[in-house]
């Protein structure tokens, strides 16, 4: 009924008749002593008690089909499907993890959502995903404290230029003060910006205060404004793995060393199973 708005809604939606739905609601408030829907005609609307027993509801679901997960593992091997999510930064990380996985737990499968962090981090707490590949700090709607976080190897940056504007094939660097004179495009979105605030630092600590051209959330339009001569852009080196592009140059940063840090994140409270615990050791030394 929540969902729906409406009790005959609600009630066809559960396969019964209306009667008998609203005199369950109704003794269900007689028994809880508070009301559950402020009721507008036909409209339903959750008070604040219901809307509290909606997410205590949801969660205690949750907790129940993790609970029937674990002990279904107890005595079973790694099978079923493993849903994880990965930003698309993050992507060029995944096939080697998944076909070594493969091969060895054949009878699980996968299924990959692509997102920003806000996204994942709201299918985590519907338990759409069990893990999250994802560039840190990861930024959502919760706190920090709210999720587990596996370290990995950190990426250094390097700068993609386009391929039309390096007159010198040999030169293999280009330093922060030559990168400054050029037009810079910039990866972010209106809510994550650690990327961003990264690059900027590392000018900053220079002195420097580049051109922006362009803020982008697409690290594909990114590079392909790049191999169109439009700007030049800083992004993790793993980047180019998924991206590259004959019209784009990648050299290394001169004078600044800086990394973007790589995790796998999950929700703190919830119960992994077997194959998302199998599948983060794919990713340890």
């Amino acid at each position: 009924m929540a969902n729906e708005g409406q009790i005959t809604r609600a009630a066809k939606q559960l396969n019964m008749e209306q009667p008998p739905l609203s005199r369950q609601l109704k003794l269900m408030e007689q028994e809880l002593g508070v009301v559950l829907f402020d009721r507008n005609g036909k409209q339903l609307q959750l008070t604040h008690a219901g809307e509290r027993l909606r997410q205590k509801a949801i969660a205690l679901l949750h907790q129940f089909n993790e609970t029937i997960t674990y002990v279904q593992e107890l005595g079973e091997g790694v099978q079923g499907v493993l849903s994880i999510g990965a930003v698309v930064s993050c992507i060029s990380l995944l096939p080697k993890a998944i076909r070594t996985f493969s091969e060895k737990y054949p009878q699980v499968t996968f299924k990959i959502r692509e997102g920003d962090h806000f996204q994942m981090g709201e299918w985590l707490e519907n338990r759409d995903i069990e893990l999250i590949l994802s560039r840190l700090p990861f930024e959502s709607d919760f706190q920090s404290q709210h999720y587990s976080v596996l370290p990995l190897p950190s990426d250094p940056f390097v700068a993609l230029i386009p391929s039309e504007w390096c007159t010198n094939s040999a030169q293999e660097t280009l330093s922060l003060q030559e990168l400054a004179r050029y037009p810079l495009l910039t990866l972010k979105t209106d809510r994550t910006t650690g990327m961003h605030e990264l690059v900027f630092q590392a000018f900053k600590q220079q002195n420097l205060e580049p051109r922006i051209v362009s803020e982008c959330s697409s690290v594909a339009i990114t590079v392909a404004l790049v191999a169109s001569g439009i700007g030049v852009a800083l992004l993790p080196k793993s980047v180019m793995t998924s991206f590259a592009s004959p019209n784009v140059k990648q050299k290394t940063i001169s004078d600044a060393e800086f990394h973007s840090d790589i995790g796998i994140v999950w929700l703190k409270n919830r119960h992994l199973s077997k194959s998302a615990r199998h599948f983060m050791e794919m990713f340890l030394p």
